[in-house]
């Protein structure tokens, strides 16, 4: 399939941005009831099954998962409020293995509801729809407004460099911001994407949220 230059831009700027920004947002995301770890634990309740949620942990991590598993199955088996207990301790545990296998804390569950940045529900709608367009065109949208403003920002400064020292200063600085952002997005965009989870388990690759 051709790919025409504004697509490429697009995709481009696409994986520039989730580069960016995922690791922040998507810990957010990952932390609350509504999220993907979450909703993998509540599969594995009806199942009676611990396998969906062990994508979202490293293989040395397995076990401790198993195990916290094996002990929520039990303690489900009690009372309705034994059951719910169960689950939130389950959730939390599972979220803190998860949160750990990242190298970032574990600050506690988010409640159902709790706000998640607009790009990660993109890309959560584009991957159940199986078409990338409209977070394509949203993230490029951004990219492309970012660029735009520190390049008129630097272009304007440098009409009035040679001026004063000031003058040539304040060109600098926004020569710099401007290089800069470009270096870090050309970078993030060429570069090998991180695994979110080091290793495989299961023959199951790891996954980046």
């Amino acid at each position: 399939m051709k790919v025409f230059p504004s697509q490429r831009f697009a995709l481009t700027a696409l994986a520039v941005l989730l580069g960016l920004f995922v690791p922040t947002l998507a810990a957010a995301h990952c932390d609350t009831m509504d999220g993907p770890v979450v909703a993998s634990a509540k599969i594995a309740f009806e199942k009676g099954d611990v396998t969906p949620v062990l994508k979202w942990v490293r293989p040395e991590d397995e076990k401790e998962i198993r195990a916290a598993f094996a002990r929520a199955m039990a303690a489900r088996a009690g009372s309705k409020e034994a059951r719910e207990l169960a689950d939130t301790w389950f959730f939390e545990a599972l979220v803190r293995v998860h949160r750990a296998g990242e190298g970032a804390p574990y600050t506690g569950l988010e409640p159902a509801g709790t706000p998640i940045e607009p790009s990660i529900t993109l890309a959560d709608q584009a991957l159940a729809a199986g078409d990338p367009a409209d977070l394509i065109r949203a993230v490029g949208g951004k990219v492309a407004d970012g660029i735009r403003e520190r390049f008129v920002k630097a272009a304007e400064a440098k009409k009035h460099a040679e001026e004063s020292v000031a003058k040539g200063r304040a060109f600098v600085a926004a020569y710099v911001e401007l290089t800069h952002y470009v270096e870090r997005l050309h970078a993030d965009a060429t570069s090998a994407a991180a695994p979110h989870v080091h290793g495989e388990s299961e023959g199951t690759p790891a996954h980046k949220n």
